[in-house]
């Protein structure tokens, strides 16, 4: 099965889990033609069903609950309940039961690929080796939240840019089109509950973010509240694209799960309700993308906290944690490295074929 075959089938399968905003699909393809590093955000369906059918060691390692969808767009700030900045991986759509391996190969392929994009410039041999020492520290010391206060200054000034303007937020949300149609009462009831208060009246609008959820419903209830303005947002929760790729009946969705087992400071605006992910939108909580970093980044420190980080969540899977330490020690250092050029090999070759079976008869795709 080539790459559109399986995205049409995973479409398909995608429909029969949520309502499918079809303009927001239509515009995760031409993202997809765009470049080979949104090309892999986009796609973690096909990922899935590579990484089933790949027979080289790196996927034969101890299994845990995992991110799945890991990759260095996947990581923003939140406040916990103490008011403190926290940073860590952001989204837990496509958690599943994979080899621990799953998601430092991911991370190390899209540090890869943002590479050649230019949107890095470590070394990809730096960048593996950033994410594997610092996942194995995290896995041998046993973690800790990166709470941006006292402690991790150099990773707050690295994400809080200027481009996280609290005025330029708000523009860009206030922007966005007012939803027309009837929305489900159950999203109405999840996003006025987690409203600070009861009747606080609302504009309902349709976002779009990411690239892999690109399809499924986002809905934001935005208001003001004693004197500024607030916003909820709702998205669809359906199964992880592994249960498609190993064409498994449905499972229930893990987010919560490896939410609450994670070694991190929860956010407290975080829930899932009645199929929805449900939080707060503001300035100082959302996904933090390459393009809002600091320019004066230290990447390998940034690329080893990262490994850090996935390290925090695997350690909430305990009883898998000493095979994992075992399974790391036999390994050789340049595993890691080895293991994203091979995944991006194939990731790129999914590319090229995506682009040539899209593009329009006559014209001409130059590739990068």
């Amino acid at each position: 099965m080539n790459c559109r075959r399986a995205t049409k089938s995973y479409e398909a399968w995608l429909g029969k889990q949520t309502r499918i905003i079809q303009a927001d699909l239509a515009l995760k393809h031409r993202e997809m033609s765009l470049d080979v590093f949104s090309f892999m955000r986009a796609t973690y369906y096909r990922w899935a069903q590579s990484w089933n059918k790949c027979r080289d060691d790196f996927t034969k390692a101890p299994s845990l609950l995992a991110v799945g969808d890991l990759h260095i767009e996947n990581f923003g700030t939140w406040r916990d309940q103490e008011g403190r900045l926290i940073w860590g991986i952001n989204d837990f759509d496509e958690t599943s039961t994979l080899p621990y391996t799953n998601d430092l190969v991911r991370l190390a392929v899209s540090a890869r690929l943002a590479i050649s994009a230019a949107r890095l410039k470590i070394r990809p041999i730096d960048a593996s080796k950033a994410i594997l020492e610092g996942y194995a520290k995290g896995i041998a010391e046993g973690g800790r939240a990166y709470v941006l206060s006292e402690r991790n200054r150099w990773l707050r000034s690295t994400v809080m840019t200027e481009l996280r303007d609290p005025t330029k937020f708000w523009e860009k949300l206030e922007a966005l089109p007012t939803i027309r149609h009837e929305v489900p009462a159950k999203v109405r009831k999840v996003l006025e509950a987690a409203l600070p208060r009861r009747k606080l009246g609302y504009r309902l609008l349709h976002r779009i973010a990411g690239l892999g959820s690109l399809g499924r419903q986002r809905i934001v209830a935005l208001t003001e509240w004693n004197g500024g303005q607030i916003a909820r947002e709702a998205k669809a929760l359906i199964p992880s694209a592994c249960v498609w790729a190993k064409g498994q009946p449905n499972a229930p969705p893990h987010y919560e799960e490896i939410v609450s087992r994670a070694i991190r400071c929860p956010d407290p605006f975080l829930e899932l309700r009645r199929g929805w992910v449900v939080r707060r939108l503001a300035p100082d909580c959302s996904r933090v993308e390459l393009s809002m970093l600091s320019k004066d980044r230290d990447e390998y420190k940034l690329l080893l906290t990262m490994g850090g980080e996935t390290a925090n969540v695997h350690l909430g899977s305990k009883r898998a944690i000493a095979k994992v330490l075992r399974d790391l020690k036999r390994r050789p250092n340049t595993w890691l490295n080895q293991a994203a050029k091979t995944m991006s090999e194939a990731v790129i070759e999914d590319w090229q074929d995506w682009r040539r079976s899209t593009r329009p008869p006559g014209n001409s795709v130059r590739e990068t």
